[in-house]
């Protein structure tokens, strides 16, 4: 359970007891800081005292010490009885007699990923309260993956669970119409948090697998759940074919290794064919969506030998289909790479031309990146060092400015 590193503890361990008082309580930001102290308790005295027989059940108990001790604070007066008799109306008390028979270890977790995906909050405070409430991450982790100070994220975590208080959102099963409203939005943040596991945005470290491990968890369960929905299929597939890479990402010093210089050899090959069987599985269905599609090029990338091998020419034809689908600015960086295989890096780098006035790549390295890469191919080494200088310069990511300045020395 790693009981010296209080990220385990939170990732473990934060949902099924969140889900336990959020059952019991309805108060989103009450029981969510009662769980973080109580995590924080077991994390300073399980190393040192052993781990109780029933962890969940000792989590349960100090959290609701804390959540009582927080109502009595609130309140100004002491609470002589139950703490669930006098926050929970008396018609509620019905639910919570057949709540207590359900098993302590159950697993919450898609429950909560919905909650979090409530529609009145915007996707950034989805995604930064999935991450807490169901990833166990703390407000500095998330702070440092997206790049802002932890007091602003903590204040937008701080207001997102506010306003899902004031929507008066309580915690228990969705309607099957309320899961349709929101599965956009739950696929939306579970891709996220997958690719800042995958490739984290910043920070020392290549990948987290803490979150893209998580994502995957979640994502499976959620498959699971709606096994006719054929973009949840192709995310999943999408996450496994990416994920099978991840040991060759990195070299024997944690260096960033790109693709085209990955050791395939290490590329985990029952990862790869769980999700070749995905991709073709979701498109089977006739829907084809974004995910199904990013999870085609995947699945054409890890199933060749080699980068020369690679069928560039039905990868671009995939980026036409996906651009149709998506209007995102790093599909088209991407097909400018895959154009260049096709047809040679001066018709790729003319594709970028269109993107250099695009606003969401104003303060991204990506662009400048993908034009050194080409310039690289298409012979312009001086051009292609500053590039590759100017993009060091703007990620935010170790690992991946190093590998830029190398490029660049190179």
């Amino acid at each position: 359970m790693g009981l010296t590193d209080p990220r385990h503890l939170l990732r473990d361990l934060a949902a099924p007891v969140l889900g336990i008082l959020l059952r019991r309580y309805r108060d989103l930001p009450g029981c969510e800081d009662a769980v973080q102290e109580a995590l924080l308790a077991a994390a300073r005295q399980w190393p040192d005292q052993g781990t109780p027989d029933r962890p969940i059940g000792w989590l349960v108990r100090v959290a609701t010490r804390r959540l009582t001790d927080q109502v009595r604070a609130e309140t100004a007066r002491r609470l002589r009885e139950q703490l669930v008799v006098s926050l929970v109306p008396a018609d509620e008390q019905i639910a919570l007699a057949a709540d207590a028979e359900r098993p302590e270890d159950a697993d919450d977790s898609l429950e909560l990923l919905f909650l979090c995906c409530h529609p009145a909050l915007s996707t950034g405070s989805q995604v930064a309260l999935t991450l807490r409430a169901v990833g166990g991450l703390t407000t500095a982790e998330i702070a440092r993956a997206f790049l802002v100070p932890e007091s602003t994220m903590a204040q937008r975590i701080s207001r997102a669970k506010q306003t899902l208080k004031q929507e008066g959102v309580g915690f228990g099963p969705l309607t099957s119409e309320e899961r349709t409203s929101r599965l956009g939005a739950v696929r939306q943040v579970l891709h996220l948090v997958f690719n800042e596991g995958y490739a984290a945005s910043s920070g020392t470290e290549v990948v987290r697998t803490d979150l893209s491990d998580e994502a995957i968890r979640l994502t499976r369960m959620l498959a699971r759940s709606v096994p006719d929905d054929p973009e949840v299929t192709g995310l999943l597939a999408l996450m496994r074919l990416t994920d099978a890479r991840r040991l060759a990402r990195t070299g024997p010093n944690g260096e960033l290794v790109p693709l085209d210089e990955q050791d395939r050899s290490q590329w985990d090959r029952a990862a790869i064919a769980e999700g070749a069987a995905l991709v073709e599985q979701a498109l089977a269905r006739g829907a084809v969506g974004p995910f199904q599609v990013q999870a085609a090029i995947a699945a054409l990338h890890d199933e060749a030998p080699s980068t020369a091998s690679t069928d560039w020419r039905q990868i671009l034809g995939l980026y036409d289909l996906l651009l149709r689908l998506t209007d995102n600015p790093l599909v088209s960086l991407n097909r400018a790479v895959a154009l260049a295989m096709v047809e040679g890096p001066s018709a790729g780098l003319r594709a970028l031309e269109d993107l250099a006035d695009d606003p969401r790549l104003s303060s991204s390295h990506r662009l400048d990146a993908v034009r050194g890469h080409l310039l690289e191919r298409a012979g312009d080494h001086a051009a292609a060092v500053e590039l590759f200088r100017r993009a060091a310069a703007r990620t935010a990511s170790t690992a991946e400015r190093d590998y830029l300045l190398v490029k660049a020395a190179r």
